[in-house]
C-alpha cells in the first residue's frame, strides 16, 4: 500500500491514516476469491476498530483498498458492508488510460488478478480495437514485500520475458509493482510507458469525501499501522522504499 499512501499524503498531508496490513495471511495473490473477500473485510473492520477506539462516533472517513487483487474480488462485499456510511474506494488496473494511448498494452498483475473476471471485463470494456495481453507475475509481489533485490530482479525478468516486445505500454496491475518501476523499465529496455493507479486512487478518495487537495498543508497527519489487527511498528522491509522511509519519519514525528 506504500505508493497509494504516498499519493494520499502528498494530496492531504493532514490526513490521519490507519494502515491495515495482513501479514499473517499473505500472500493473497494465489488465494481463492472467497478467501480474499474474507481477508479484505477483516482488514477493514480492524481499521475501523482502531479508528473508533475511545471515540463516540465512527472515526473513519473513507476506506481505501490499495490492492488490485483485494479490489477486484472484495469491493462489492466491502461496499455492501460499509456504504453509504463510509465510502469505499478501490484500486483497479489503469487499463483505460493505457488503452487510450494505443496498443499493444501488457497488463502485469498477480495470478489472482490476471485470472479475475473483473480484469477481463476492464480489458473488454476499454480495449476496443487495442491489443491487450495479460501477464501474470508469480512471485513479484512477494519479492517486493520481502525487499529481496535478487528475487525482485528474477521475477521482473520473468515477467518481462513473457511480455510482447511490441508492447508500447505496461499497466502495473499490482500496487506493489509501483515500488520497482525502475527495475521494470530497465527490464523492458525502456521501450514501454508504465501506468500506475496510486494518484488516481488518491484523487478519487478526495472526491468521495468532497475534499480538495491541499498539498501545502503541514504534515500533521498521524499514522497507525496494524498487522492482521495488531498495532505494530512499520515493517523494516518498508524502509527499503522511499514511501516507507517517508512514513517512518511521520511515525517518529
Amino acid at each position: 500500500m506504500l505508493s497509494t499512501v504516498a499519493a494520499v499524503r502528498a494530496a492531504r498531508p493532514d490526513a490521519d491514516l490507519v494502515l491495515s496490513m495482513d501479514p499473517d495471511h499473505m500472500p493473497w495473490g494465489s488465494r481463492a476469491p472467497e478467501a480474499i473477500v474474507g481477508r479484505v473485510l477483516d482488514g477493514a473492520r480492524a481499521a475501523l476498530d482502531a479508528a473508533d477506539a475511545g471515540r463516540e462516533h465512527a472515526a473513519l472517513d473513507a476506506i481505501v483498498v490499495p490492492c488490485n487483487t483485494a479490489s477486484v474480488h472484495g469491493l462489492a462485499s466491502l461496499r455492501a458492508a460499509f456504504e453509504p456510511r463510509i465510502p469505499v474506494v478501490g484500486t483497479v488496473p489503469p487499463i483505460k488510460p493505457a488503452a487510450a494511448r494505443g496498443g499493444p498494452v501488457a497488463v502485469w498483475a498477480t495470478v489472482a488478478t490476471s485470472r479475475s473476471h473483473y480484469q477481463q471485463g476492464l480489458i473488454e470494456e476499454f480495449g476496443q480495437g487495442v491489443e491487450i495481453e495479460s501477464v501474470p507475475c508469480p512471485g513479484l509481489a512477494e519479492a517486493i514485500e520481502s525487499a529481496d533485490p535478487g528475487a525482485v530482479e528474477a521475477a521482473v525478468d520473468h515477467a518481462a520475458g513473457r511480455t510482447s516486445p511490441d508492447a508500447a505500454a505496461v499497466v502495473l496491475g499490482c500496487t506493489h509493482y509501483d515500488l520497482v518501476q525502475k527495475a521494470v523499465s530497465d527490464a523492458l529496455a525502456g521501450r514501454a510507458e508504465l501506468y500506475t493507479a496510486a494518484e488516481a486512487v488518491a484523487a478519487q478518495t478526495l472526491r468521495r469525501l468532497g475534499s480538495a487537495p491541499a498539498p501545502a498543508l503541514a504534515p500533521t497527519g498521524t499514522v497507525t499501522v496494524l498487522a492482521s489487527g495488531r498495532p505494530v511498528a512499520l515493517p523494516e522491509e518498508a524502509l527499503a522504499y522511499a514511501p516507507g522511509q517517508d512514513l517512518a519519519r511521520a511515525l517518529q514525528g
